[in-house]
Order: structure tokens, then C-alpha cells, then sequence
């Protein structure tokens, strides 16, 4: 039998490398970002993001987070800038999170853990098609923000309000008419690095911008994240809660920052 993964004891990150042996390879993401390791590097450019509010399509559980995916058969939701030669465009973006009063951003500041971590996902245009793209080391761009609990942060209250119509594995509904540069930071400074996918198959592909400064999420826009269920609907009930895959080792890969 196939193996199923996800985030529970018996097929959570510690059992991944069983299907996916490239789980203990040199290039796996997270990590954790050590601040007085990560160098100024004055030739990265500026992250260049522009999103075309048309392009949102359709929200989904996918029994492992949820998904708001994108058109990206045009360049009109495009990433560029940062370590990237080319134009990104915009597939999906998801969120990583914590239990109850737990933290659950995948990516760790000086061991520091967020409240839960925003994951969009480009992919590089010089390829023919994402499924191309991921081949390459190259191939996919994302830019990772961390949400701190604070304030509610209006621009993600339409994806909450949408949580309501995708409760269990496999549900989806359509989204149209979102601007998710609405879920950036003011700043766009930056530490980049070369890394994977956190999510099997691990692949590594992608380059990652993961952003200084969070956004705020409230409370009550936290407990309607943890609301969702790993489980399809008419499965044993189970909190979709702790998605997250812990720091991987560094093993000598350098990790740059675009401010000083």
C-alpha cells in the first residue's frame, strides 16, 4: 500500500524520507534563518510583485492545508526581482499553522517560531508549465510571510469567510476577485536561499524570498484556520492543526538578506 503522508505521528514529516528518500538530501526546506549567518548581499534586487485580482479561481482542502489557486496561463499575477533571473508566475498560495495557542510557521528566525507561515508559490516562465518547472532547481519562487497574532488583518478576511465552504478534504468553491498583495508585509526586505518544497515530494526546486517582517492575523481569524479538518467528510473528525515540517539541516548552503 501506497504510503499516505501527513502530519500525525505515524506518517508526520519524521516518516517522510520512507517514500521520499530526497526528505535527507542537502537542499530540504524550512530552515531555520540565523540572522548573524545570513549576509547583506547589495546585488539582490528589490522583490518586484504584481497580482491581477481576476487571476483567483477557486479556494480547496486539500486534507493537507488549503489552497487559493490562480489562472497562470498569462503573465498577469507575476513575481520578480530578489535572487530571480526571469518572471514567476503566481499558482497558489496556502498557510502552515499551529494548535491552540501553539506556533506553527515552518520557517524559524533564531528558533523563533510564527504563529502559522504564507506560502505563494510562482513558477518560472522560461519552463513550459509548473510540472516543467519543478524538474529544475530553478523552476518555482516562493515568497514566505509569517502572520504574528495581533490585530485582524482585513485583507485576509474574504479567504476566512470562504474557509465556511471547504470544511473536509476534497471540498472546493469558487474564488474570484482576490488581490493577495494584500497579505504582504509593508517592508519587502528579504533573506533568500535555495531550498525544496515542505510538503512531499520535496522536490528541489525552489528559490526562496521569505519575507522580515509579518503581517497580523487576530485570534478569531487564527481558531477559523485550526476550524478546518484533515479528514474527508464523512471520516472520524480530525482538526486540521501543526501542518507544518520542522527546520531542516542547513549543510552549508548560504542564506542572503537584502537589508543591513
Amino acid at each position: 500500500m501506497s504510503h499516505t503522508w501527513g502530519y500525525g505521528p505515524g506518517n508526520g514529516p519524521d516518516t517522510w524520507h520512507q517514500s521520499f528518500p530526497i526528505a535527507l538530501d542537502d537542499h530540504q526546506s524550512p530552515i531555520d534563518i540565523k540572522t548573524s549567518d545570513a549576509e547583506y548581499d547589495s546585488a539582490l534586487k528589490p522583490l518586484s510583485i504584481s497580482y491581477d485580482p481576476s487571476t483567483a479561481k477557486v479556494i480547496l482542502n486539500n486534507g493537507h492545508s488549503f489552497n487559493v489557486e490562480f489562472d497562470d496561463s498569462q503573465d498577469k499575477s507575476v513575481l520578480k526581482g530578489g535572487l530571480l533571473e526571469g518572471t514567476y508566475r503566481l499558482k497558489q498560495f496556502h498557510f502552515h499553522w499551529g494548535s491552540c495557542d501553539g506556533h506553527g510557521s515552518e520557517h524559524t528566525i533564531n528558533g523563533h517560531k510564527y504563529e502559522a507561515e504564507l506560502h505563494l508559490v510562482h513558477w518560472n516562465t522560461k519552463y513550459d508549465s509548473f510540472g516543467q518547472a519543478v524538474k529544475h532547481c530553478d523552476g518555482l519562487a516562493v515568497v514566505g510571510v509569517f502572520l504574528q497574532v495581533g490585530n485582524s488583518t482585513p485583507e485576509l478576511q474574504p479567504v476566512i469567510d470562504a474557509l465556511s465552504l471547504i470544511p473536509t478534504k476534497g471540498k472546493e468553491a469558487p474564488f474570484h476577485n482576490f488581490d493577495p498583495s494584500g497579505l504582504l508585509p509593508k517592508s519587502l526586505d528579504f533573506w533568500t536561499y535555495k531550498g525544496s518544497l515542505t510538503t512531499p515530494p520535496l522536490l528541489q526546486c525552489v528559490v526562496w524570498h521569505v519575507l522580515k517582517e509579518p503581517i497580523s492575523v487576530s485570534c478569531d481569524q487564527m481558531s477559523k484556520l485550526r476550524g478546518l479538518y484533515f479528514n474527508n467528510e464523512h471520516d472520524s473528525p480530525c482538526h486540521m492543526v501543526d501542518n507544518y515540517r520542522p527546520p531542516q539541516p542547513l549543510k552549508g548552503r548560504e542564506v542572503r538578506a537584502s537589508f543591513q
